[in-house]
């Protein structure tokens, strides 16, 4: 399926960078030696990025993913 129609990529494109250690979107455009044009894949490609990154038990590689969906901490007086 292609996730960037500007540049052409693919999942699977997103899929091999996650294996090379990609786990930002901009760290996919580098891996695949282009860089974001519109924007408008990126929250198509982070939600491919968590899935892969789950799927491959990798998820705590993307702790700016985590803070975006975690709920703000929660401090004990005292």
């Amino acid at each position: 399926m292609i996730v960037c129609s500007c540049n052409a990529l693919s999942h699977l494109d997103v899929e091999a960078a996650i294996q090379s250690g990609a786990s930002r979107p901009s760290e996919v455009y580098t891996a695949r030696k282009c860089r974001a044009q519109c924007g408008n894949c990126v929250p198509g490609m982070i939600c491919l990025l968590k899935e892969a990154l789950q799927k491959h038990n990798a998820f705590p590689l993307a702790p700016s993913l985590i803070a975006k969906a975690a709920p703000p901490a929660i401090k004990k007086a005292g």
